[in-house]
Formats: C-alpha cells, structure tokens, sequence
C-alpha cells in the first residue's frame, strides 16, 4: 500500500501542485525506520504548512528523542496547502507520512505540536484527511490515539472534542514516558478507553478531557471542573526539563529541500524568564529559568554546522540578553564561526543598560535589523505591565547600533494593554521618530524603523488573565491614530490583523463549549486562519451564530477575582495568588524585581518559593 501509494503521488499528483518538495520526503537527516522492527509508530503532526512546521526546533528536537529509541518509528506529517487538499481529497488519498507515505491512520499515536490558538480548524481537516474520526468521542478500537502538546496544551478546552490526551509542559519529559507507558499497554491488548484511562492515571502531566466533567452556573461562568473516575492527578501539573545541559538536543537536524521560514540552525540557549512580564504566558508558563554553559552551547552549535552547513546560527531564549554569560558566549561563537562566515543572530532584545554593548557582540557577517522590544512606549504603561525599561536605555543601544553599521531598527509594540491611554498611543510614534532621528545625528540621514503592532490578548496563566481585551472598533481606532501620527517614509507600520487578534483572544481562555465553534467553522470551509489570504472573519462570526455560542462572552467581559476559570485545573507552576498579588500591583504601578538578581516574589515556581510543589 505504502509502495503504491508513494508511486501514485509522485507521479500523478506532485507535478500538479505548488512547491511539491514539501510533500517528498527524504531530507538529508531524517529517519526512515522500517516499522516491523518497531513496537510503536508516532507521527509528529504540524497544523500549518512544511514551511513553518519545519522551521520549529521542538518539531526537530521531539523527531530526533524518539527516533533515537529503538522501539519507536517517529515520522512527520505538516497541513497541505489548499490546491494538495483538494487533489488529496478528489482521489481520496488519505493523509501520510513523509518518511514512509504510511497512511496517519495506521500510526498508533498523531502527536499535534499546538503552537498558536489560530491553528485549530487545521488540525480538524488534518483528522479528516487521514480519514480518522474528527470527535474523539467517535473513534474506534483502530484509530490512533490523538494526542497533543505545546504553548497552548496549558489551556486546551477548546480543542477537548477532539484531543485524547493533551500533555502539558516540556515534551522532552513526557513524551518518552507515554511511548513507554503505551508500549505496554499495547501488548496487553488493551482497549482504547483503557488506555486513555491508564495513561491519565499514570502521567501527571497528561489531560484526558473525556475524564473530567464541567459544570457551569445559569450565568455561563464556570462551577466545577471534576474528575469522572479516581486516580487523576490535581491539578494536572506542567512537565519542566530541569537541566538543559543533560537534555537531548538534535544535532542532525533535518535539512529541508525547499526555503522554509527560517533557514538556518537554531540553539536554545535558555529556557524560561523571570523578567515578569505580566502580559507574558511563555514567561509565566516555562519558570524558572536553566541556563545551558557556554561550552554545552558551543558544541552544539559545532556539531550542528558539521551536520548542516547552514550559514546562520540563532541564539533563542525568550530573554537572550539575560543569559548570564552572553559576552563570553558571543565572544567564542564570534572567535569559531566568523572565520567561517556564519552569521550569528539573536530574536529581539530586552531593553536594559547591557544593550548598549550588545551591537558590537552581534557585529559579525551580516548586520540584518535590530529588534527589540519595548512593547510600550510610557513608562507608567511599562511599571504596569512590568517591564521596567527607560527611553535612555533604548536609545543608547540603538545608537551604538548605528555606529556599528546597523540601518534598521525593529519595534515591538503592543497596543490595548490595560490603563492605555491615547498619549501611550502617541507616544510609540514619538518614540519611533526619536529612534530614527538617531542616525541622522550619526550618518546624516534618518534610520529606518520598522513597527510592528500586535493587540494585546489577556492570556490563561498570567496576572492580566482576569481582564477584558479591548474592542474590535477600539483597535481600528489605535491603528488609524499611528498611521495619521507616522508619516516619515522611512518608518514602516506592520499592524497585526484585528479580527484575528479578537479570534486569538476568544481561544486563549475559552472553554469546551468553543469545540462546536470550531467545528462548524471548519465545516464552513476555515483552515489556514493564521493566513492574511485564508482568514474569512465572517465565517467565523456566523459559525458562533450557528453554534448558539455569545462570543464576546470570552473576549470583552471583565473576570471576577473568585471566577473558575477552564484551565483551573492545569498548573504551570506559578501560583494562583502570584497572579492574584501581580494583578493588583498592576494597578499601583508596582514592580516586581528579577528573582534572579533580587528577592524570591513567591511565584511557586522553583523551591524558593513557600508555595513550591514538587509533585
């Protein structure tokens, strides 16, 4: 069948379609395991195109964990564009792995990587693709067990129709542990319910929501979130890699045939921020911070160049410029690879006092734009969102930045934050003005400065999770403001989609009442939402119709302190009266230090902290 089916593909199909190197398979680095030898067989699902998925280090770090286990068969499978979909579905090719072309229906286990709220109709079409039952309730002993993980498994309820298992937190820890678990399980023949019991019962960081009952009062908020059975754990509790020195880490990443997103080798240098960005999920979320050494870092990068030959080396973290040894880190990433011409490059900056020396740690084989951000431009709208930076700070990075050859400054903003007034909004164009007039005092002519504006979406698991995000008119009204206020030809204003921001806000913190909402979305034809050229608003709005669903219950309706929210449940680590205390320091303007530099806020996310549970 696998033979067959590939033989067909490749011949009848890929000449018809855009970009068919995304479709074949059999990139330098991956693995192709013949899957009588293995016990069990996974495929790592992407709900957006190749391109993207491809570019994502945790796609690339889970496919080489399990296929370095023997008894596993890890392979991939990514969304097929829209004209692949349609031949697929003409001559009811059902959807498969790139490794082997195995049909996704004869995989015991689809792991879907859940990356943004955005993607959710994509991993509806892509069950019905591989010809497996959408609901989960609905599925049979034969069908794979549908699993998922990521950024947004810390608030799943919207996806809880059609998810089996959501594991929560670090893949690298759990994951191996239900292979294991479900190796077991399949030799005993269990049955599907049996395992999705097991499993649940087992793994402390595995939701089944099947198992779990919400009650909601006459006012829609919700009651109770309740365990059917016994034996699952309370609440279901974030997997977290203690040491990132120990942890695995591809070296052979794959090299993609066709360009993706991102091309180029990308090191984690870091996991988690303390910084304490009350707006900020990951920084709550992935507490406390584990650093990798400089040396663990510079083989890494080593190793990978060798394997790949890229001309590119990303240094990610969610707060680069607080890695501890960030000047000796760059000065033997410089020393080994500008000889080599491989550039080195950062994602945006923290705005402190260090950025004003970082421009000449980055002054290595390509000078692309600077990106930072300040995300907002007031310093009372900063204290409240607690991001304690100053303008001085900024503009003497920048302009070392100028004086290092750099032309381009990159902005981040964002816009609706709670308290924001019309001068904050002023006041990001009077800051990108400022920046730009910075090289004219240099070069003699104006900086380009690129803007990038996102509405804000109150987020599950953080300080500003109680608030209302701001109206769909309201944010036309922000936007119109910059672009009457920003008239230089040299500053570029990049304003995130509002609708899909509101959509975003919907899913962040929705409940399960949402997957029929999702549903009839998708039947109505919407996939590829996070697309400029796929996103069809409407059809959403009169999805929420046709579900009986008020959304703008989820996105503009102000939380009660003592309200149960769905992901109640799920425990990231932080505390409950963290966020509480965070909240309301909030509306004083108050700041709370870096731990790491200063006294332990009792977040509960480390055994610093009295609110600390190590179970």
């Amino acid at each position: 069948m696998t033979n067959t089916l590939k033989l067909f593909v490749t011949e009848k199909i890929l000449p018809l379609v855009e970009m068919p190197g995304q479709y074949i398979g059999g990139e330098w680095n991956s693995v192709v395991k013949n899957h009588a030898d293995t016990d069990i067989k996974i495929a790592l699902a992407f709900p957006d195109t190749y391109s993207i998925g491809m570019s994502h280090l945790g796609i690339q770090i889970l496919y080489g964990l399990l296929n370095e286990r023997t008894d596993t068969a890890c392979e991939r499978v990514f969304a097929p564009l829209a004209d692949m979909e349609a031949l697929m579905r003409k001559h009811k090719i059902p959807l498969f792995s790139l490794e082997t072309y195995t049909p996704l229906k004869e995989f015991d286990i689809i792991g879907f990587s859940l990356q943004y709220e955005l993607s959710y109709t994509n991993i509806l079409n892509m069950i019905d693709l591989s010809e497996i039952s959408v609901m989960a309730s609905g599925r049979s002993e034969t069908e794979p067990l549908i699993i998922a993980g990521g950024p947004t498994a810390i608030s799943p309820e919207p996806l809880a129709d059609f998810v089996d298992i959501f594991l929560v937190g670090d893949g690298e820890e759990s994951l191996p542990q239900l292979i294991e678990l479900y190796k077991g399980m399949k030799q005993k023949k269990l049955s599907r319910k049996e395992k999705i019991v097991s499993l649940a019962q087992s793994l402390k960081n595995a939701y089944a929501p099947s198992l779990y009952e919400v009650l909601y009062h006459q006012d829609n908020t919700i009651q109770e979130i309740r365990p059917r059975i016994s034996g699952l754990p309370s609440p279901i509790r974030s997997a977290s890699v203690k040491d990132l020195n120990k942890t695995y880490f591809p070296t052979k990443p794959i090299i993609p045939f066709v360009k993706t997103i991102h091309d180029r080798i990308t090191i984690e240098v870091m996991r988690g921020c303390t910084q304490g960005c009350r707006f900020c999920q990951s920084g709550m979320s992935k507490r406390p911070t584990r650093p990798r050494t400089v040396e663990n870092i510079v083989n890494l990068a080593e190793l990978c160049y060798a394997n790949t030959g890229h001309n590119e080396i990303s240094l990610a973290s969610l707060s680069i410029s607080d890695y501890p040894s960030l000047k000796r880190l760059m000065e033997e990433m410089n020393r080994i690879f500008i000889p080599r011409h491989v550039n080195i490059s950062f994602p945006s900056l923290r705005v402190n006092e260090q950025l004003i020396f970082l421009p000449s740690l980055l002054n290595t084989v390509r000078k692309s734009g600077l990106t930072l951000a300040p995300e907002a431009a007031t310093q009372s709208l900063r204290k409240i969102i607690n991001k304690n930076i100053s303008d001085e700070d900024l503009y003497s990075g920048v302009g070392e930045a100028f004086k290092q050859g750099w032309n381009l400054v990159k902005l981040y903003f964002m816009v609706g934050l709670p308290t924001e007034t019309d001068d904050d909004i002023d006041a990001i164009a009077r800051l990108a003005y400022n920046v730009s007039d910075l090289k004219k005092g240099i070069s003699g002519n104006f900086g380009q400065v690129n803007i990038s504006i996102a509405p804000f979406v109150p987020k599950a698991h953080t300080p500003f999770q109680w608030h209302p995000m701001v109206t769909l008119q309201r944010i036309k009204e922000i936007r119109n403001r910059l672009f009457d206020r920003i008239r230089r030809k040299c500053i570029h204003i990049k304003f995130h989609n509002a609708e899909r921001s509101i959509l975003e806000g919907i899913f962040a913190r929705g409940d399960r009442r949402l997957g029929k909402v999702i549903y009839q979305a998708w039947k109505d034809g919407c996939t590829f939402d996070a697309w400029e050229e796929h996103f069809h608003f409407q059809k959403w709005i009169d999805a929420f119709q046709k579900a009986a669903v008020d959304w703008t219950f989820y996105v503009h309706r102000q939380r009660n302190d003592d309200e149960v929210f769905p992901w109640e449940h799920i425990s990231c680590g932080v505390a409950k009266p963290f966020l509480v205390n965070e909240r309301q320091k909030s509306f004083h303007e108050g700041i709370t230090p870096d731990c790491r530099i200063d006294a332990c806020p009792e977040c509960g996310s480390c055994a610093r902290s009295k609110n600390f549970c190590a179970v």
